[in-house]
């Protein structure tokens, strides 16, 4: 008896015990993973500020891996602060982007109106950088989120078409020089101005010029227009007149006395006058008409000389005040082309954001297409003597930044033509990508890395196609829209397939 006591005494005990060992080992457990996914955290980053004065910023690099970011200026970094990136599933994509729209105070469409205070779009479909909480890991549906005082502090400093640059990886711009690289020509960049300013009063010129042809050929148009109804009535007036003799010589016909015969003849004799009259005043219309004629058909050439030389001239202004722009140039080895892009300046005609010229697309020379060349951003940062000072920035593997440069042949009228008048701010990219689809006429180039989650992005609601001829355009930059065939088939080293592009993509102001 004693020994069932003891026995039960101690099976309790060793259940106690159990119990006890069970919550010990899940509360160890528990600390155990929290403390890996500490570890597994980035260190936090704290805001910092170069400690001297700043320029204007001209890029941002966004490290999805230390959860940072930083700002640039001409002389190297001038603002950093911590940020959250999108969670699993909802990745911020690494990246090739620009901003694009800019709102003070911004709420979102896609989140129950949240707020998204100092909000940079970089993406129309959603993406952006703004103010939001900051817990110290990735924890956005896909934007950047930086801290409310620093977003708020940066909002003036940018301008539309600062590049941002989302990298897997740390990255930072190092000084770098190549000879595919551009350097401008000191007689070109000072001609610029005044050629841009001659080519503005030529195309006015030519507008004004255009604006009287059509005047004129109008006018010459309605008076042939006149004249061919003033010819019809003649004609009926004259065929009205021989039905008249045609009955006043049935009526003399018929005649049986002389009073009868008279007044047919008098009827005829007046209907005789009238057919007269109308032959002789058509006769006189016809050998005017050919004049008139002849005078329609020449301004109506001189019309479409005029809208032709319009065009020309409207062309040529754009391109000569593009020309003191920003040049950024995107080199794809998955469409083995080159595309150029400036911003126009102009606001969208279907609102938000700005134009950007798309005028510029071409076939490019990539050695060993079929291998991996990277994704490299190549920045004119500041002029330097008479030429710029470049930096490189490298986010995907493949050829370091001077080996890809070395594998490309630029069409050398073309490398002329944008090298003359190149100015900092420019830029190369090139890339194993193709450009994305959200790359349209109001953004400058998106290009995602296909090898890195992007779940932020994919999951959201694409911009849908539009048509580019149905994109309005009355001041000059209606050319401008072309659709850029950036198709492919291709399929990336790691499996991820490109995203096609399907035509240009219409906005939405305030998607996100």
């Amino acid at each position: 008896m004693v020994d069932r006591f003891a026995t039960a005494q101690s099976n309790a005990a060793i259940r106690r015990w159990s119990r006890f060992a069970v919550v010990t080992l899940a509360a160890m457990a528990v600390l155990t993973t929290d403390a890996v996914a500490r570890q597994a955290r980035p260190a936090p980053s704290v805001e910092a500020v170069a400690p001297r004065d700043a320029g204007e910023p001209i890029m941002a690099i966004v490290s999805i891996k230390s959860q940072q970011v930083t700002f640039y200026d001409a002389d190297g970094w001038i603002l950093r602060a911590p940020v959250s990136t999108g969670i699993k599933g909802r990745e911020t994509p690494a990246g090739v982007f620009a901003v694009i729209e800019k709102d003070k105070d911004h709420h979102s469409t896609m989140y129950d109106d949240a707020w998204m205070p100092n909000m940079q779009r970089i993406t129309w479909n959603g993406i952006a950088l703004h103010g939001g909480p900051l817990p110290g890991y990735a924890a956005s549906h896909g934007c950047v989120r930086m801290p409310y005082d620093f977003a708020e502090k940066l909002f003036d400093k940018t301008r539309i078409g600062m590049r941002v640059i989302i990298s897997p990886i740390d990255a930072a711009p190092v000084d770098f020089s190549h000879k595919l690289l551009f350097q401008p020509n000191a007689d070109a960049i000072a001609a610029a101005p005044a050629r841009a300013e001659m080519a503005a009063r030529e195309a006015a010129d030519a507008a004004n010029a255009a604006d009287e042809a059509k005047k004129a050929s109008a006018a010459a148009t309605r008076e042939t227009a006149s004249l061919s109804v003033a010819m019809r009535k003649l004609d009926v007036a004259r065929t009205r007149a021989n039905a008249e003799v045609a009955y006043a010589d049935k009526a003399l016909a018929n005649a049986r006395t002389d009073r009868a015969k008279a007044r047919a003849e008098e009827l005829k004799q007046k209907a005789a006058t009238k057919v007269a009259d109308a032959e002789s005043q058509l006769d006189a219309d016809k050998s005017g008409a050919k004049a008139k004629l002849d005078a329609a058909v020449a301004a109506k050439d001189a019309l479409k000389a005029a809208e032709a030389k319009k065009a020309d001239t409207a062309k040529a202004a754009t391109e000569a005040k593009l020309a003191l722009e920003p040049v950024s140039v995107f080199i794809s080895r998955a469409t083995q082309k080159l595309y150029v892009r400036r911003d126009t300046h102009k606001p969208a005609p279907d609102g938000g954001g700005e134009v950007f010229d798309t005028s510029i697309e071409v076939p490019v020379t990539i050695r060993d297409p079929g291998k991996p060349i990277g994704t490299h951003i190549f920045t004119a940062m500041a002029r330097k003597d008479q030429g710029l000072r470049w930096s490189a920035v490298t986010i995907d593997n493949g050829d370091n930044a001077k080996d890809a440069l070395d594998r490309i042949t630029i069409p050398q009228d073309l490398l002329d033509r944008l090298a003359a008048t190149a100015v900092p701010r420019s830029s190369i990219i090139v890339s194993d990508e193709p450009l994305s689809r959200e790359t349209n006429y109001r953004t400058e180039f998106v290009a995602v890395l296909n090898n890195q989650p992007q779940g932020g992005f994919i999951t959201r609601r694409p911009t849908p196609d539009i048509d580019v001829a149905g994109v309005p355009s009355d001041d000059g930059f209606g050319f401008l829209f072309q659709p850029m065939n950036v198709r492919t088939g291709v399929t990336r080293r790691d499996g991820g397939q490109y995203y096609p592009q399907q035509g240009w993509p219409q906005m939405q102001p305030g998607w996100r």
